[in-house]
């Protein structure tokens, strides 16, 4: 940071919300006053001209309204204003205001005042160009040597350079190879222009060579630009800058010679006119905008450079000769000529700040004022410590009490309809006050919430949670409270009603599992009260109709203490035998039970499972066919393409030999796999919600067969479930496998040699079958029901590496420890 801030002489901010940018600010006597003094000019993208003539304000008075000449309000944006000799029969003044479809040249008067309100000034059109093509930029100068003129050239957002000769329109050429506009000078010593491509090189055309060129491209669709002949439009150097180029300028500073200045994003090049660097000078800052002119010393050139760290620095060539502290970051710098002070920076801000300022050596110091000494009272002081660590103390027990996570009540109401809606109020209580604390709700698709994100301005809200999708697995919510220094979250379980309904029970069906107890049968009706409706209303049998579809029964065994799941889909068991496990914990707890126990006997459904894997993992591998034939058809599609420009381009076309039918047959093909493409990708989405809910039933299973604890059963969630949705880097089955294989090789492993061998390295592709995950997902069941126990403490003696997503390698250990927080997190958020 500078010692020294740049003096402001005068300011003003320019409307409200306007935007500005380099081309919005150019100085000079625009109104051909005469008295050697400029004025400022700056138009904005919304339309609006202003005209200031500055000077300081008086000291009892903020601003002098008189400062500013005129405001104009144009219906098009303003994209760049130039002052110029731009009238054939005139040699005064002009301003030129470029609109993206118009140029615009007008006349600046004033008119003395006879009364206090001062002078009147006017803006009259004297002429205008319709453009055919969206503008970009221009330039202005005397092209082809004209003396006492000045001509104007465009370029457009396509690459066309329009060259106006005052009041008449000249000619047009495309830029050979042109893909994105860029910076646009005119070097009046070579009469040559100077651009920069959008391959990052600097390119010069002489307008000699524009003239008599021919245009190759047969975009010249406009009344105005004809076709001219002449030979193909070469450029006369390129010099290679290997990055972007903010702007060009070329300052005529002496007949003898001229520089190039072109200001790239990381560095400042100087070029002579035949295209050879003169200088270059690294910056370690990102700049904003620069202006070079003269300089006092023969051969060297000042420039001002101002970057976004609000900094306005001085160079003469590649010396930096001063740093001073703006207010605004400038997009735009100029230097000017006011009645009481020459040489002033004008600089502009994109959001309107303009300000006139001077470089000086008088810093602003701050002087502390004076103290009034008095004599000390010990009573006092010693007073006013005990009062202050009695609030500290205070302030550390309320931030204590603030840390602890608030209680949040939740009440829900069921309204049946087409779509069924859970309406939500959830309040919030804390010991003490919290300012504008930030809520969101988090649900996994396909369930959806009105709002997902609340201010709690009176601790208190209302949304509702809806089904949006058609296959719905999971009725989790979560809720995270979050503020400065504390996050809270609160993750519970939506009421069964929202995701199926009461049905009549069924006594067979494809899929059943057996949850065995270690107490009496319980009459199902006081387990899920309320959801009854069986024939003869029987407490033995329950049935719930998903809102998807599938139907899932509960039997109750009148003679044991098995409790039987069946469905007709597989995956659509865990949601009923997961709320029917946490409903018999719930019940008998009630009772004050507290041996009661889960538990499932065996075997594990791996095949119904596996059907699963299989399917998700086809339509994976479908995925990357329908890429590939869209690849292939796409270069189909674009090879024809080429065979009948090349055709229409002839100057004698010959027959088209029924490539407008074949072009048309591909698109048709293009268009077909498009959609069965999206058609795969939806149906993956289903398919892995499908098996997510497969998994959760295994893991379900395995707990309950195993007698797995909370930690075991986390550990084997974060290795079955390690991701929350397929990516095209990395999917289930191989992040699965990785997963499966550590836990085999280290916790899981027979013997202590069997920790010793080392995994494979490299990174996760995606398998050619499932058989080997499925190999290894059966060996993870068989060493569990050996009596193996799931453990992050048992590791591998040496450390294996796997590719996981936006980072390069990572250990194996490293990785499940990853999945393991990652989906314990998750299971608070579920998003």
């Amino acid at each position: 940071m500078s010692l020294f801030k740049a003096r402001d002489w005068w300011a003003s901010v320019l409307g409200e919300g306007e935007e500005f940018d380099q081309g919005c600010l150019c100085v000079g006597d625009v109104d051909n006053s005469g008295s050697g003094y400029d004025k400022i000019v700056v138009g904005s993208f919304m339309g609006m001209l202003r005209i200031f003539s500055p000077h300081p304000a008086k000291p009892e008075e903020q601003m002098e309204a008189d400062a500013q000449l005129l405001e104009v309000q144009f219906p098009d944006p303003i994209i760049q204003v130039e002052m110029g000799k731009f009238v054939s029969c005139s040699e005064l003044l002009h301003l030129a205001v470029l609109h993206p479809r118009k140029l615009s040249v007008y006349a600046v008067s004033g008119t003395a005042g006879n009364v206090e309100h001062g002078d009147q000034y006017q803006l009259r059109l004297v002429y205008e160009h319709n453009l055919q093509r969206t503008a970009c930029n221009m330039t202005y100068g005397p092209f082809g040597g004209v003396t006492g003129h000045h001509f104007i050239c465009i370029q457009s957002m396509d690459g066309m350079l329009m060259f106006f000769e005052q009041e008449t329109y000249a000619f047009g050429r495309f830029l050979p190879g042109f893909l994105l506009p860029g910076p646009l000078s005119y070097c009046i010593r070579t009469d040559s222009f100077i651009t920069v491509s959008s391959t990052r090189q600097v390119e010069c055309y002489r307008y000699e060579t524009l003239a008599v060129a021919t245009d190759a491209d047969t975009r010249q669709d406009s009344d105005q630009q004809s076709k001219s002949s002449g030979k193909r439009l070469t450029a006369d150097w390129t010099l290679v800058l290997g990055e972007e180029a903010l702007d060009v300028c070329v300052p005529h500073t002496s007949s003898a010679m001229s520089s190039i200045f072109v200001l790239g994003e990381r560095n400042l090049f100087c070029l002579k006119d035949n295209g050879q660097i003169r200088f270059m000078k690294k910056l370690e800052f990102n700049p904003s905008c620069f202006l070079p002119y003269g300089s006092v010393s023969e051969g060297s050139t000042n420039i001002l450079m101002c970057n976004h760290n609000n900094m306005l620095l001085v160079y003469q060539d590649v010396t930096l000769k001063w740093v001073a502290q703006l207010s605004c970051v400038p997009v735009a710098v100029r230097v000017a000529n006011f009645p009481e002070l020459k040489g002033l920076v004008v600089t502009l801000s994109s959001d309107g700040h303009l300000q006139c300022s001077y470089m000086g050596t008088d810093p602003s110091f701050f002087t502390a004022p004076k103290v009034d000494a008095r004599e000390v009272n010990y009573d006092e002081v010693d007073t006013e410590m005990k009062m202050l660590q009695k609030v500290i103390r205070g302030a550390t027990k309320t931030q204590g009490i603030t840390q602890r996570k608030p209680v949040v009540l939740f009440n829900a109401e069921v309204i049946q309809c087409p779509e069924c809606v859970l309406y939500s109020q959830v309040k919030i209580k804390s010991r003490s006050a919290v300012q504008s604390p930030k809520m969101t709700v988090c649900v996994q698709p396909p369930l959806a919430v009105t709002q997902d994100q609340f201010v709690l301005d009176s601790m208190g809200m209302a949304f509702s949670v809806c089904l949006s999708g058609s296959c719905l697995y999971l009725n989790d919510l979560s809720l995270c409270l979050s503020g400065i220094p504390r996050v809270s979250q609160c993750k519970f379980n939506l009421p069964l009603r929202l995701v199926c309904y009461p049905s009549s029970a069924i006594k067979n069906a494809k899929y059943k599992i057996t949850v065995d107890t270690n107490k009496p049968p319980v009459n199902l009706n006081e387990v899920f009260p309320g959801t009854t409706k069986s024939e003869n209303n029987e407490s033995s049998a329950l049935g719930f109709q998903l809102i998807t579809g599938s139907k899932v029964i509960v039997l109750a065994s009148k003679t044991s203490q098995r409790y039987r799941i069946q469905s007709e889909s597989f995956e659509d068991i865990w949601l009923v035998a997961k709320e029917l496990v946490q409903r018999f914990d719930q019940h008998f707890a009630s009772l004050g039970v507290k041996d009661f126990r889960n538990s499932f006997t065996g075997p594990i459904p791996l095949p119904e499972y596996f059907e699963t894997v299989d399917h998700h993992f086809e339509l994976r591998v479908n995925v990357q066919k329908y890429q590939d034939l869209l690849s292939e058809r796409a270069v189909q599609f674009r090879a024809i393409q080429r065979r009948l420009l090349t055709r229409f381009k002839d100057k004698t076309p010959g027959p088209l030999q029924n490539l407008d039918t074949l072009m048309e047959g591909t698109y048709r093909q293009v268009i077909a796999l498009a959609d069965a493409a999206e058609d795969n990708r939806e149906r993956l989405i289903q398919a892995f919600t499908r098996l997510q809910s497969a998994t959760h039933l295994l893991i379900l299973l395995l707990s309950l067969w195993q007698g797995l604890g909370s930690e075991q059963t986390a550990i084997l969630e974060a290795t079955l479930l390690p991701l929350l949705q397929d990516t095209p880097q990395l999917g289930w089955e191989e992040s699965v496998d990785a997963a499966i294989s550590h836990l085999l090789k280290t916790c899981l492993s027979r013997s202590p040699k069997d920790q010793a061998i080392s995994l494979s390295t490299g990174p996760l592709t995606i398998p050619k079958d499932t058989s080997r995950l499925k190999k290894h997902i059966t060996l993870l069941c068989d060493r569990l029901g050996k009596g193996g126990r799931l453990s992050l403490t048992s590791e591998a003696n040496v450390p294996t590496t796997v590719m996981m997503p936006g980072q390069k390698y990572l250990t194996l250990e490293a990785f499940i420890s990853h999945f393991y927080v990652h989906t314990h997190i998750q299971s608070c958020w579920i998003v």
